[in-house]
């Protein structure tokens, strides 16, 4: 099945830059970034359960990995970029890291991990995410965003982009984002440490300098890495100037 995206073009004789959003997003997350890109096509996705995709279901990670690749080859997109924040990070590794992938050029992530190695933490995640997933298919979502963006790793968020973030997410649909939670969730990711490895395509990460968590996953993962100043988790949103500039250094190269 396709999945909802909005196509800017640029140009023809440059990769693409597919972008793809996090958890609760859609395809308006990265456009900010993107559209100052405007030398490079862009695609902004919109994940299953999400934005023009709410109704899209995957049940998991091989299925997302199908539908993006449908969606790619839609747009008849020969060559890209795979550019992803948080889950839609973790969702990029995972396409990348599969046999006979074609047309790619590298990889930037934001903030994305690549995968539990212990059976202890899968076992606190799973039911953890399963907890999240029955609130999100019961519960207001405004308030429940409000105790989401409570987490530990989005503690950088001022009051105001907290709100802003709050009043976004809210526009969502809550049982389509629960069945994509745990669908995608952490627990049943694959850990891609031993792909990622034995790469051949660049791989660049981002991550905000106050993200203390994906730091030091960045570190662990040895890969060329960009802080992003004065930003925590979403970094993106929160010094859009600076990951701008880092994208088009790393594309530059």
């Amino acid at each position: 099945m396709t999945l909802h995206a909005v196509a800017r073009r640029g140009d023809p004789a440059r990769p693409w830059l597919v972008f793809l959003h996090g958890f609760s997003g859609d395809c308006r997350e990265w456009q900010e970034v993107g559209e100052r890109l405007s030398d490079y096509s862009r695609l902004y996705v919109d994940l299953p359960g999400h934005g023009g995709s709410a109704a899209v279901t995957a049940r998991d990670f091989a299925d997302v990995r199908e539908q993006l690749h449908t969606t790619l080859v839609s747009y008849n997109i020969l060559s890209y970029w795979l550019v992803g924040y948080s889950l839609g990070g973790r969702i990029a590794m995972d396409y990348v890291c599969q046999p006979g992938v074609t047309g790619l050029v590298g990889i930037i992530v934001e903030g994305g991990h690549p995968g539990l190695q212990q059976p202890e933490a899968r076992a606190e995640r799973l039911c953890s995410d399963n907890a999240w997933a029955a609130r999100f298919s019961t519960e207001p979502l405004r308030q429940l965003f409000h105790d989401w963006y409570q987490q530990p790793v989005f503690a950088t968020l001022t009051a105001e982009q907290r709100a802003a973030l709050v009043a976004l997410r809210a526009q969502n649909n809550g049982v389509a984002l629960a069945a994509m939670l745990q669908a995608t969730s952490l627990a049943v990711q694959d850990d891609l440490r031993p792909a990622l490895r034995q790469r051949d395509y660049p791989f660049w990460y981002l991550c905000g300098e106050h993200d203390s968590k994906f730091r030091a996953i960045a570190e662990e993962l040895a890969v060329p890495c960009f802080l992003i100043h004065n930003a925590g988790h979403n970094a993106h949103r929160e010094n859009p100037d600076d990951v701008t500039e880092r994208l088009a250094q790393i594309l530059r190269l």
